[in-house]
């Protein structure tokens, strides 16, 4: 799909969306788990061949807060590579009730993880996916060296199936994140049993996975009320479907009034630690 077209019926359904359901964006508030700010003012660095558009912050903004997101974690790419510069512009003009995802080479010093987590970075994204991790051993040694330094978590982007021989070394991390329901139906039953070991799993993406939505997200709440925090996973890029708002009415719809609202709110300000009076 051309990425123009893309991003103007996203934007359109979203107007179009909370025009129709006025009462129930004024009263949501959501926190959006999993966005990416694509502002080609910063370094962007292809992968695979693939450059994404210019999607600045306002773009974002304009698209989500009729739909009731007033909070979040801006998560770094792929194509972001290791620069941390369109992080440290972008978080002092959204305010505390934001964080960062970030992703950093394997000898960055403990002294500037601090100095990110100074500035609102809560986790450390490992893109297993896009082909940016290449071993395990790898992970567990960043993953641990930066829950030290900054008290980051880890967030794993990859077909959970792939994770299935590592369950019980990832299980001993502090704290991690699957993304995008882990992606694959072959996925699921590795992710329940990294829930049941503590792991918390992004609802995002719907429009990227080869699963039944509906059917995992009924199967990780039930494991684990806890677990899931939703995500617009804005700008959707290389998604088969971008992100429309009847995303946020299926796992509405899915889960009932309070399954969602913590899937919404109460899970991700928890995992991010942000204020409770966020938004």
């Amino acid at each position: 799909m051309n990425m123009d077209r893309r991003r103007f019926l996203v934007g359109a359904t979203a107007l179009a969306t909370s025009a129709m359901l006025p009462a129930r964006a004024a009263t949501r508030r959501i926190f959006d788990s999993h966005c990416h700010i694509i502002d080609h003012a910063f370094p962007i660095v292809p992968n695979q061949g693939y450059t994404p558009p210019h999607f600045p912050l306002d773009d974002y903004l304009g698209q989500t807060r009729p739909l009731g997101v007033v909070a979040g974690a801006i998560v770094s790419g792929s194509f972001h590579g290791f620069d941390q510069s369109y992080l440290k512009a972008t978080l002092p003009k959204l305010g505390k009730s934001w964080v960062g995802v970030t992703q950093v080479p394997n000898d960055i010093p403990d002294a500037e993880i601090a100095q990110l987590a100074d500035i609102g970075v809560r986790a450390l994204r490992f893109n297993m996916f896009r082909g940016r991790i290449d071993s395990v051993d790898d992970l567990m040694t960043l993953a641990q060296r930066a829950h030290a330094a900054g008290r980051w978590h880890a967030e794993i982007y990859a077909d959970a199936a792939a994770l299935r021989p590592h369950v019980d070394r990832l299980a001993k991390l502090p704290q991690i994140v699957i993304d995008h329901l882990g992606m694959t139906e072959a996925g699921l039953p590795v992710v329940l049993d990294l829930v049941a070991a503590g792991a918390k799993i992004k609802a995002t993406g719907f429009g990227r996975v080869k699963m039944d939505v509906p059917k995992a997200l009924e199967r990780i709440a039930a494991k684990s009320p806890d677990a899931l925090v939703f995500g617009t996973d804005l700008p959707s890029t290389r998604a088969q479907r971008p992100f429309q708002p009847d995303d946020i009415a299926l796992v509405e719809r899915v889960l009932g009034p309070e399954l969602a609202q913590k899937a919404f709110w109460d899970n991700g300000l928890a995992l991010y630690r942000v204020p409770v009076t966020a938004g």
